[in-house]
């Protein structure tokens, strides 16, 4: 009986996967430091680059890193767009895939473009929030089935530790209030826009 060698699996990840940032300690490049080593004058070069960015003195601007084949330029901008966060997008193209016969220069170039460009949004919502002081919610009789009563609206009131409001809502918000067993000493809060109820907590 013998045992059986297990072939160990590699899993194959970039040529700049290692690099975690440009190794600096206050401005100055240490040699070995972040997956980066040596190159110290252009590490320290690209940590004025990303302090500029910061400072928000870099928009609508380039940077150009010229030098021959294999000397860490792409490894460079790679440890800058670690260095700036998660947030910078950074896409890798090689002039193999600039220069393709299927598609045209500007066409590549305009698809690297298209993925390097981080949005963020921020959405602004108005709700209103409070502890329920009052809950009187308004039945009337169903469409289809004369017997059957539901809810047609409600009037809730809301204090907070400044104000204290009255609204009347339609028949969505007073079946989502019902849904959500929502009483008086209940905190919760509504959307203006689209009426979805949120129970907090209680007081």
């Amino acid at each position: 009986m013998s045992g059986v060698v297990e072939v160990r699996r590699w899993e194959r990840v970039g040529a700049h996967s290692h690099i975690k940032g440009l190794g600096l300690k206050d401005g100055k490049a240490l040699p070995v430091a972040a997956g980066m080593v040596g190159q110290l004058q252009a590490r320290e070069a690209a940590g004025i680059i990303v302090n500029m960015v910061r400072s928000g003195k870099m928009a609508g601007r380039a940077v150009l890193l010229a030098g021959p084949p294999g000397t860490g330029k792409t490894a460079l901008a790679s440890a800058i767009a670690k260095e700036l966060g998660e947030d910078v997008p950074f896409v890798a193209i090689t002039a193999s895939e600039v220069y393709s016969a299927e598609m045209k220069k500007t066409e590549v170039l305009m698809q690297a473009m298209r993925k390097a460009i981080g949005v963020r949004l921020r959405e602004v919502r108005k709700v209103y929030e409070g502890m329920v002081t009052e809950l009187e919610v308004r039945t009337g009789k169903h469409p289809y089935n004369p017997y059957q009563q539901v809810p047609i609206g409600a009037r809730i009131r809301l204090r907070t530790s400044a104000e204290e409001r009255g609204f009347n809502v339609d028949e969505a918000v007073a079946q989502e209030l019902i849904a959500k067993g929502v009483s008086r000493g209940d905190v919760i809060w509504i959307d203006a826009e689209t009426g979805r109820v949120t129970k907090l907590g209680r007081c």
